[in-house]
């Protein structure tokens, strides 16, 4: 087996035992991009496939992520790196600093591995908005990858990075994670320093791993959480090691199942497999599996497409030609070069965002968009405290489909909008949540994506179920055999 396709576990024991090197690991990467990834009309996981250069320093050979290649969404910060957020209007701004999360990778060990490609600024769930093209899904590449992480996604699917870290707004790991049959986990809001990532909307983004098993996403997120006091947000909440609760037993636990979820759900297959057939699994491990009621469910979408804009809006407003990236050249006045540089910077679901975020803050309406759906939105998280009294977890898909074909949901932005449905209320509500492949497709061959969701700052109790399942079944393993 190449080193490609090694766990990042199995690649710390491989170094333990001294049976291979980190040159060794890097050619074996090298050769896997060059083969899959090297020009648009592949994969396209990555940016520039040609000019990756690792980065690394020294550090204690023991850590667990020691001489571990990990790939980067282009909207985290890697210090002398171009960062564009897959977006023309930041093409050439080199990052003058490393992200908090690049910091604390480079301190344990680990190789920064390249930039993967992203919905522009964020903004999308199919990775089809990007100015460098559209990245394509490994397990059938006539598909999306899902977003906005695609990039990230499809890199560790397809065996061109050992790991990779996304952002997550409202489902851009998860959903990517599920697409591609990979691990995505969207930690507490809080958890995770946003430092260094370049902001879609502050009170919704998170920084979090995707990986190929439970167990690598554990170890990762031991590195990449904790308090960090250049972000406000960042919670002073001790982070622990969650790989010691990999393996415990999940006996007695209570996993509820939201029926708003299940109500909504058309797809035969993600009904038998991931709610009935997940069901089962949970219950033979001694789990108790209950329907729960999250009442305010229905208006999660609704919500999200107010106050997601409203914040893009705001935070998309520094771009304007003057301190960054694309500047219009022909521009007569000042005003004329905000106008020209914006509208020839941004995409058109990034003008889509920025128009709607601007009308719901306008003066009179205000009131009735973005304060209103901030008032649901409290409604929305207190669902999520009163389902937690009685459960330790909930469980639902990850997407309402398998991965959609290219260019079947550009022209219909709504229905590219409601891939996000089931992920979407983690984070409104905070709360940590993690997508695993819960099932293989019978129509399709495709994988679908198990979603379980956790009371704020208990990962741990994610990752016990998580591993639990992912051991009781052999759905990662047979999706882990992309050619």
């Amino acid at each position: 087996m190449s080193l490609s396709k090694k766990t990042v576990s199995e690649l710390s024991g491989l170094y333990q035992k001294n049976e291979c090197t980190q040159k060794d690991v890097l050619a074996a990467l090298s050769e896997a991009v060059k083969t899959k990834d090297a020009d648009a009309r592949k994969i396209h996981a990555y940016l520039n496939p040609a000019s990756i250069t690792p980065r690394h320093r020294k550090a204690d050979q023991k850590s667990p992520l020691w001489g571990v290649p990990i790939a980067v969404k282009d909207n985290i910060c890697v210090e002398n790196e171009e960062i564009t957020c897959a977006s023309k209007i930041l093409k050439g701004f080199i990052s003058p600093y490393n992200a908090t999360v690049v910091e604390k990778l480079l301190n344990a060990g680990a190789v920064i591995y390249g930039r993967t490609n992203m919905d522009e600024f964020a903004f999308g769930s199919s990775c089809e908005t990007s100015c460098y093209g559209p990245t394509r899904n490994p397990r059938d590449p006539e598909r999306v990858p899902g977003g906005s992480s695609g990039g990230s996604a499809a890199s560790v699917a397809d065996h061109t990075a050992i790991a990779a870290l996304g952002s997550d707004t409202g489902g851009s790991i998860r959903q990517p994670a599920a697409f591609c049959g990979v691990v995505g986990i969207k930690p507490t809001y809080g958890r995770v320093s946003r430092y260094g990532l370049i902001a879609f909307a502050s009170s919704l983004d998170q920084i979090g791993p995707i990986t190929k098993d439970v167990r690598d996403s554990a170890l990762m997120l031991s590195v990449i959480a904790g308090y960090d006091p250049k972000d406000s947000t960042c919670a002073n909440v001790p982070a622990p090691d969650y790989t010691k609760v990999l393996g415990q037993s999940i006996k007695g636990m209570k996993i509820g199942i939201p029926k708003e979820y299940v109500e909504t759900l058309e797809n035969q297959d993600l009904r038998e497999q991931i709610i009935d057939g997940a069901k089962k699994a949970l219950e033979r491990l001694g789990a108790t599996v209950d329907i729960v009621s999250l009442p305010h469910t229905k208006y999660a979408a609704n919500v999200y497409y107010i106050v997601a804009p409203s914040e893009a809006s705001s935070n998309l407003a520094r771009f304007d030609g003057v301190r960054f990236g694309f500047r219009e050249k022909t521009s007569q006045s000042l005003l004329d070069m905000y106008e020209r540089s914006r509208g020839e910077g941004f995409g058109a679901e990034a003008k889509r965002r920025i128009i709607l975020g601007t009308y719901s803050l306008s003066s009179g309406y205000y009131d009735a968009y973005y304060l209103k759906a901030m008032k649901v939105r409290t409604k929305i998280k207190n669902d999520f405290d009163e389902a937690f009294k009685k459960f330790d977890v909930l469980m639902t898909p990850t997407a309402p489909s398998t991965a959609f074909k290219l260019g079947e949901k550009t022209t219909n932005p709504l229905e590219m909008y409601l891939s996000d449905i089931y992920t979407i209320s983690a984070n409104l509500a905070g709360v940590p949540a993690i997508s695993i492949p819960g099932g293989i497709s019978k129509k399709d061959g495709l994988p679908m994506g198990l979603q379980f969701l956790g009371k704020p700052f208990d990962e741990e109790t994610l990752y016990k179920v998580s591993y639990a399942f992912e051991q009781a079944t052999d759905f990662h393993k047979k999706l882990g055999n992309v050619k």
